[in-house]
C-alpha cells in the first residue's frame, strides 16, 4: 500500500497546469518526431534537452516533458511504417510487415488506430510494472558495493554491445571510445589533467549533453546534407486513410496478441541493453508462432500490427526500471534521460526513491497521464500527423540545428562548447557511415566516471587485490550475465556462418555434379553471397 500512497502523491505533483501542458506538448512533439523516419525517440529526446534547459524548467517538469516525448515518439514511429513502409525508428520495423499491407488494402486508418490502442495497452501496463517492480529492485540494489556496481556497469556495456548491435567488435570500440572521452579532464583523485592537451576548457571534462546533442542531432543534419534528401515521401499524399476506428471484432481478435506482447516487451525492456527493438522483434516472432495457423502474417493481419506495437511500447516502460532503480539505462533513449537527470544534479539509483520521491512518483504519474493523452490524441489527429510526413527536410533540419546551437549555448554560454558539439556531430556522422553504434559511446561518456570511481574504491578497500571484483555471489552473477550477453550473439552469428558455409559446399558439389552431366548452373555464386551475408 505504500506504493499506492506514493503514486497518489505523484499524481498530486503531476496534476498541475504546468505539468499537464508540458505532458501534452511532449506527447505532440514526440509523436511528430517519431513519425519522421530517421529521428526516433533517442534523437527526439536529445533535440529537446536544450529546450528544457532554455525554458529553465525544474527537475520534475523537465523530466515530464522529455518522457512524454519518449512515449510519444514510440507511438509516432508507427505512422510512417504503416503509410510509407518506412519505419520511423528501429522498433517500428516489425510494424511494417503487416501495417503497410493493411494500408494497401484500404485499412490504413484501422491499422493506425489499432496500433495506437496496442501502444496504449503496452505502455499502460508496463507503467504499472514500473510502479511495483522498481521499488523492489531498489531493495536489491542496496546490497551493491563498489565491486558490484563495477560489474553492473560492465553488464550494461556488454549487453548493449551483444544485443543492440550487429557487430560486437564495433560495439566494443564504441564503448572504449566513450570511456576514453569520459577520462578527459582533471583526475578527481590525483588532480592531474588527463588528455586536456593544455586546453583550459577541457579541464572540467566533456559535458555529456554537448556530446549527446552532437552525436544524435547534428549527425542527423550531416547525414541529410550528405544525401540531399529527406524522409518525406510524396506517395503519402496518395494514401487514403479511410475509417479511423477499428471494428470491435478486430479488437477481440488482437486482444490476446496485445496481452502476450505486453509481457514479452516489458521483460525485454527491463534487461539492460535489450530495449524496444528486441521487445518488438520477440513479440512479433512469438505471436506469429502462436497465432499464424492460416499463414496470414505478412499479408495484412491485424495481430501482426498489434503485437510489435504493444511489445515495443511495453519495452519502453520496462527500460525505465533499471534506469531509475539502478542508474543503468535499459535502452539508448533512457541513456539520454539519464544524462538529463545527472545534468539536474539528480543521481539515479537506489537512493533516488528516498531522496527525490516527488521527482520519481511525479514522473510515473505523468506517464499514466501521457499515455491517456496519446491515446486520445492519436486516433482523432491521425490525418494531421500524416501531413507531418510531407514537411520538406530542407526546412526540418535547419530547425534541428538551430535548436541544438541555441540550447547548448543557453546551457553553458561557451562558444567552445559549440565547437565541441560540432566536432561530436562530425564524429557521429563518421561512426554512422562505418555502422558503429552511437549508444555505447554515450553510455561510456555517462557511466565512465562512476565506473572508474567504483573500480578505484573496490581496489582501495581490497588493498589492490583484483579478485575482490569477483568476491560476492552477486558480483559473480553479474559478470556471468555480462559475459553471456556479449558472447552469445557471437556464437549465434558463428552458427549462421557455419550453416551458410555448409550450404555453399553442398551447392558447389551439386553444381560440379551437374557440370559433369553438361548442365551449367549458377547456384554456387548465390550460395557464397548468402554465406557472406550470414
Amino acid at each position: 500500500m505504500d506504493v499506492l500512497s506514493s503514486l497518489a502523491d505523484g499524481f498530486a505533483v503531476a496534476f498541475t497546469l504546468q505539468n499537464l501542458l508540458l505532458a501534452l506538448l511532449g506527447c505532440f512533439l514526440g509523436t511528430v518526431m517519431g513519425a519522421l523516419p530517421g529521428l526516433g525517440p533517442s534523437n527526439g529526446v536529445a533535440i529537446l534537452i536544450p529546450l528544457a534547459f532554455t525554458l529553465g524548467l525544474p527537475a520534475t517538469p523537465a523530466l515530464i516533458l522529455l518522457t512524454s516525448v519518449y512515449y510519444g515518439a514510440m507511438y509516432g514511429g508507427r505512422i510512417s511504417s504503416i503509410l510509407l513502409n518506412i519505419p520511423g525508428d528501429e522498433p517500428a520495423l516489425m510494424t511494417t510487415l503487416d501495417g503497410y499491407p493493411m494500408a494497401k488494402n484500404g485499412q490504413a486508418g484501422e491499422a493506425l488506430a489499432l496500433s495506437g490502442i496496442a501502444s496504449f495497452v503496452g505502455a499502460f501496463f508496463a507503467t504499472w510494472g514500473l510502479v511495483f517492480l522498481a521499488p523492489q529492485l531498489v531493495k536489491v540494489a542496496l546490497l551493491f558495493g563498489p565491486a558490484e556496481y563495477f560489474a553492473l556497469f560492465t553488464l550494461a556495456f556488454a549487453t548493449l554491445g551483444g544485443i543492440a548491435s550487429r557487430n560486437q567488435a564495433k560495439a566494443a570500440f564504441a564503448a572504449a571510445l566513450g570511456l576514453g572521452i569520459a577520462t578527459i579532464g582533471v583526475d578527481g583523485q590525483t588532480g592531474v589533467p588527463r588528455f586536456a592537451f593544455g586546453e583550459v576548457h577541457l579541464y572540467d571534462g566533456i559535458d555529456f549533453l554537448v556530446a549527446i546533442v552532437g552525436l544524435f542531432a547534428l549527425s542527423e543534419v550531416f547525414v541529410f546534407l550528405e544525401h540531399h534528401r529527406g524522409a518525406a515521401d510524396a506517395d503519402s499524399s496518395k494514401m487514403t486513410i479511410g475509417r479511423v476506428t477499428p471494428p470491435l471484432s478486430m479488437l477481440k481478435q488482437t486482444a490476446g496478441a496485445m496481452t502476450r506482447s505486453t509481457v514479452i516487451g516489458f521483460v525485454a525492456g527491463v534487461l539492460p541493453g535489450a530495449g524496444a527493438s528486441l521487445g518488438s522483434f520477440l513479440s512479433y516472432s512469438v505471436e506469429k508462432r502462436v497465432s499464424d495457423g492460416k499463414k496470414t502474417f505478412g499479408t495484412g493481419d491485424p495481430r501482426g500490427v498489434a503485437a510489435p506495437e504493444a511489445g515495443n511500447n511495453a519495452a519502453a516502460g520496462g527500460a525505465l526500471v533499471p534506469m531509475l532503480a539502478l542508474g543503468v539505462p535499459g535502452s539508448g533513449t533512457t541513456a539520454v534521460l539519464l544524462a538529463m537527470l545527472l545534468a539536474l544534479n539528480i543521481t539515479p539509483g537506489p537512493l533516488l526513491f528516498q531522496q527525490n520521491p516527488d521527482v520519481v512518483w511525479g514522473l510515473i504519474a505523468a506517464l499514466f497521464i501521457g499515455n491517456l493523452m496519446l491515446l486520445l490524441m492519436n486516433i482523432p489527429m491521425v490525418s494531421l500527423f500524416v501531413r507531418v510526413l510531407l514537411i520538406p527536410p530542407k526546412y526540418l533540419m535547419p530547425a534541428v540545428a538551430m535548436i541544438s546551437f541555441v540550447g547548448i549555448y543557453g546551457i553553458s554560454g561557451s562558444t567552445f562548447d559549440l565547437l565541441v558539439m560540432v566536432g561530436f556531430g562530425v564524429i557521429g556522422w563518421v561512426l554512422r557511415k562505418l555502422d558503429v553504434p552511437l549508444v555505447p559511446v554515450i553510455l561510456g561518456v555517462l557511466l565512465g566516471d562512476q565506473m572508474e570511481k567504483n573500480l578505484r574504491r573496490a581496489m582501495t578497500i581490497s588493498d589492490g587485490d583484483w579478485t575482490a571484483l569477483f568476491a560476492s555471489p552477486l558480483a559473480i552473477g553479474l559478470w556471468a550475465f555480462a559475459i553471456l550477453g556479449f558472447v552469445a550473439p557471437i556464437w549465434i552469428g558463428l552458427g549462421f556462418t557455419i550453416v551458410g558455409l555448409g550450404l555453399t559446399a553442398a551447392t558447389i558439389a551439386v553444381d560440379r555434379s551437374r557440370q559433369r552431366n553438361g548442365q551449367v548452373l549458377t547456384y554456387a555464386t548465390g550460395a557464397v553471397a548468402v554465406a557472406n551475408d550470414a
